[in-house]
């Protein structure tokens, strides 16, 4: 080999963008995931609403937030916000970093092809190990969130918590909690793989913005209908402490409530996870632009 062509193949292997450090990884994930909650979570108060709700007929979206609104006053759409918006710097930055990480994994740093089987497995693993961050927090957003609730604020959750179920009070609910980040990252890392092959490639920066937009927007909801069934356990087994498992638990609210149940509050949550997850993939890949310029090569 000549010393042009040896000395060729470095600088190709530079051209090509190398995955982005953790800490602006990190970054990205928890201003876009911060942008989303602000943004939407009244729907997710309604959503919880409806999930907790075991009557046969159920209320629906609309009428569920006008009683929010008409008995509790409009600052009920946002108590418990305070848990998540905490929570979403490391979940969101959990989510993206761990979808990178395990990408790295299951393709060999790059050096095997990326299909959508892939990006669905990577997904899944990615929203196996956001659960662990996120379910003390999602337990304490769901009791403030419950129509009951008797709670002063998080504090008093936690000292609850504490106090009836040990230092793993805040984990009753990890194993729901594992399968609903499971097929909900699974579905939604799958679906933008597959919604961005079928895309027509951008030329510049505007139509790629569009395609993330796109995508993101399809995956939050293809997300959402995989793991809605998972929710709404999740959130009765988080309320009551109940430590049922998930799957007996889901067969037993079809057969007492019907198969509809297990999708209560899908409206306001594909409301606000489908434009969510488009929002999610905007703002993440926005930065990652910026932060790749900022950094520069071999990032770029």
């Amino acid at each position: 080999m000549s010393a042009a062509a040896a000395n060729t193949k470095p600088v190709a292997e530079l051209k090509k963008p190398i995955p982005l450090p953790f800490a602006y990884t990190f970054a990205s994930g928890a201003i876009a995931g911060c942008t989303e909650l602000l943004l939407l979570y009244p729907l997710d108060v309604v959503k919880t609403r409806q999930q907790l709700d075991t009557a046969k007929t159920s209320t629906g979206m609309v009428q569920t937030f006008k009683n929010i609104v008409a008995q509790e006053g409009p600052g009920r759409l946002y108590r418990g916000i305070l848990p998540p918006l905490f929570m979403e710097a490391p979940k969101r930055a959990v989510k993206f970093a761990g979808n990178s990480s395990w990408g790295a994994v299951f393709t060999n740093n790059g050096q095997r092809k990326n299909t959508q089987s892939l990006a669905i497995l990577t997904g899944c693993f990615a929203g196996a190990t956001e659960s662990f961050v996120v379910t003390p927090f999602e337990l304490v957003k769901i009791r403030l969130q419950d129509k009951n609730s008797s709670f002063k604020g998080p504090l008093d959750v936690v000292k609850h918590s504490f106090k009836t179920s040990g230092p793993l009070g805040l984990y009753q609910g990890m194993e729901a909690t594992f399968w609903r980040h499971w097929w909900w990252n699974g579905g939604y890392f799958g679906a933008i793989f597959g919604v961005k092959s079928q895309l027509p490639k951008a030329t510049d920066k505007k139509g790629e913005l569009l395609n993330n937009l796109v995508a993101g927007t399809i995956g939050g909801f293809v997300g959402t209908a995989l793991n809605t069934p998972f929710d709404v356990v999740k959130s009765r087994i988080q309320l009551h402490g109940t430590g049922e498992w998930t799957y007996p638990a889901l067969i037993k609210v079809a057969q007492t409530e019907g198969l509809g149940a297990l999708y209560k509050g899908f409206a306001p949550k594909v409301l606000r996870l489908a434009p969510g997850g488009g929002v999610l993939l905007l703002v993440v890949e926005a930065l990652s632009t910026v932060f790749r310029g900022y950094l520069g090569p071999p990032y770029i």
